[in-house]
């Protein structure tokens, strides 16, 4: 079963970011995303009053899962929507393109990747057709 849950403690998150290889910032909110009660990954992200920052979506070494990393991004992109905020822009190191595609991110023309969540989660397709 996949779960997608938030980190409820620093040391906790502080672990699955070394276990995934990426810097942990304790000033940072986080997900964790299990398959069978297995780590699969962590998202890292804070809120502004004009973007959600994602700073990363990485697997664990174990368990690459892109279904588990994709509805980990979603969710990531969902709570931020909800909090209000209805953009975002990942601001990590690119790792894996098309899954920050097929989450809905789109690339700009000035190389970074941003989604605007305005009905993103309530509008099928809104604004979102692939270029």
């Amino acid at each position: 079963m996949l779960q997608v849950l938030p980190i409820q403690s620093k040391l906790k998150q502080e672990e699955l970011c070394l276990r995934c290889g990426v810097t942990y910032n304790p000033d940072l909110l986080a997900y964790a995303a299990t398959v069978d009660g297995q780590a699969a990954g962590i998202c890292q992200f804070k809120l502004t009053e004009k973007s959600g920052l994602v700073y990363d979506i990485a697997p664990t070494p174990e368990l690459n899962s892109f279904e588990a990393l994709f509805v980990m991004g979603r969710g990531t992109l969902n709570f931020i929507d909800l909090c209000g905020v209805h953009h975002a822009t990942y601001v990590g190191k690119v790792t894996d393109e098309p899954l920050l595609r097929a989450i809905g991110f789109q690339k700009t023309e000035a190389g970074t990747y941003e989604i605007n969540l305005e009905g993103f989660f309530t509008d099928h397709c809104h604004n979102h057709s692939e270029t």
